[in-house]
């Protein structure tokens, strides 16, 4: 039992990943998908209790936002795994740009989150944690975070 938690400004490719990687293996949660945290916490509690593995594909980035995740998954024994989505917000306002309709966020969004984002400690409850950057041709490089703090 697996439940994997993304952390990055919006831009930086964290569904594109979990399309590429988790899609097959792991169930989605998203608030651009499913719209309310009520909707989130139904989704989340039946994946726990059926104990599904799942992606949070939000931004997360604060450690207290990240908690909703890690906390009861911990409890129910799921490994947490974590992915660091590391982009400087220009270039994710790049990405971001390119979207079209309901997918494209404000450019304000995208520097907000950047401006909030915690980068992730081992600390709060995840058992591994790796940086996802973008390589070339479009492809991620995943690297493990090699700290205890």
């Amino acid at each position: 039992m697996e439940v994997i938690v993304f952390i990055g400004i919006q831009g930086s490719g964290k569904t594109t990943f979990y399309q590429q990687q988790f899609f097959k293996t792991h169930l989605r949660l998203s608030l651009d998908m499913l719209k309310t945290r009520h909707r989130e916490t139904i989704l989340l509690r039946a994946c726990i209790d059926s104990k599904t593995p799942f992606v949070v594909d939000n931004t997360n980035p604060t450690l207290i936002e990240r908690s909703r995740y890690i906390q009861p998954a911990r409890a129910a024994h799921f490994t947490v795994t974590g992915y660091y989505f590391v982009i400087e917000s220009v270039e994710a306002v790049r990405h971001n740009a390119a979207r079209q309709g309901k997918e494209r966020v404000p450019d304000v969004a995208v520097y907000s989150t950047h401006a909030r984002l915690e980068p992730p400690t081992l600390a709060e409850g995840f058992d591994q944690l790796y940086t996802v950057t973008h390589g070339e041709n479009g492809l991620f490089i995943v690297a493990p975070i090699m700290h205890l703090s």
